[in-house]
């Protein structure tokens, strides 16, 4: 295992982001649940296991649920009488979001141990921490700070805040920095694509369908594995790195530079010198991607956090207290 990068990474929140942690600590929960990130870690690493695409979909469950009504835990909310369509139902993730069985699990063994003391959006964080860091061999290791309240209201219209895969860098630049994200932020959380698989309906029409720069061979093999025209019956998925598809790394960049990645919202990145610059320095295996994709995450987690009244601690994430 893989431990290069690790003393960089063991950084405390006011280290790294002294003006945006909102009040989180590293270590909250060392007197109240002493345990309570390696309750997560063992269900996360029983997950990665059994399906890497599990961890791939913790990662992207922390950027869904930070990005809508800021890092609350609101995407775990099930639809209800009084509200029918939660976060998990609006476009994004209605039929793509995966893992919310692995922080059920989670939520279910901290409950055992510590009864309403860890709150479901601290899980959801810690999750994507732990997936990173299985995922690339420890390259990605880092501390998360915990702290967060779990939030009330989950709707479905809140998500069109979240970056369509249709999206052009204009579009993309101004939905980061609308959470008090820059663009590099944007580049290096992008590198999550180098895990995870995706529904051919999100890039077949803009990428297969319709010219673009995409690499032919790889628009041949996407023939082949996807349909002209997906529909909900038949949309297969893909892998979003075919080259090293379960691993946490920045082959995502050199796909980038060869022309092969899916999305348009991923091809962008090389429409601006300073963009494509950042692509080619992030493309270098120095470890310069793993350094900032551990940051990034750090300052993603602390988007719009919960406090005092604001907040709870659900007993179950799926539902309010």
């Amino acid at each position: 295992m893989a431990t290069g990068f690790r003393p960089w990474f063991l950084i405390s929140c006011g280290l790294l982001l002294a003006a945006a942690c909102h009040g989180l600590q590293v270590g909250f929960y060392q007197k109240t649940c002493p345990r309570a990130e390696a309750i997560v870690r063992a269900e996360v690493q029983k997950a990665v296991r059994r399906d890497p695409g599990l961890g791939a979909g913790l990662i992207r469950m922390l950027f869904h649920d930070c990005f809508v009504e800021g890092c609350d835990g609101s995407i775990l909310l099930d639809p209800t009488p009084a509200n029918p369509r939660p976060e998990k139902k609006g476009p994004p993730n209605d039929g793509s979001q995966r893992s919310y069985e692995v922080i059920d699990a989670a939520k279910r063994a901290l409950e055992k141990a510590c009864p309403g003391t860890v709150s479901c959006a601290d899980v959801v964080a810690f999750a994507a921490r732990d997936a990173s860091d299985l995922l690339s061999d420890s390259r990605i290791s880092f501390a998360m700070p915990g702290g967060r309240l779990d939030g009330r209201r989950s709707l479905e219209s809140q998500t069109s805040v979240l970056p369509p895969p249709f999206a052009n860098l204009g579009t993309l630049a101004a939905r980061f920095a609308a959470k008090g994200m820059g663009v590099e932020d944007l580049v290096v959380l992008s590198g999550a694509h180098s895990v995870g698989r995706s529904h051919c309906s999100s890039f077949v029409a803009e990428r297969i369908a319709s010219p673009s720069d995409m690499d032919a061979a790889l628009v041949a093999q996407l023939r082949r594995q996807c349909p002209a025209s997906p529909s909900l019956g038949n949309d297969p998925v893909v892998a979003e790195d075919a080259v090293t598809p379960n691993a946490l790394d920045n082959q995502y960049y050199r796909n980038l530079l060869d022309r092969k990645v899916l999305f348009t919202s991923d091809a962008v990145l090389m429409s601006s010198t300073q963009t494509a610059g950042m692509v080619r320095d992030l493309a270098r295996a120095d470890g310069s991607w793993e350094r900032k994709f551990a940051a990034a995450m750090v300052k993603l987690a602390s988007i719009g956090v919960k406090t005092g009244r604001d907040g709870e601690v659900r007993r179950n994430c799926r539902v309010v207290n």
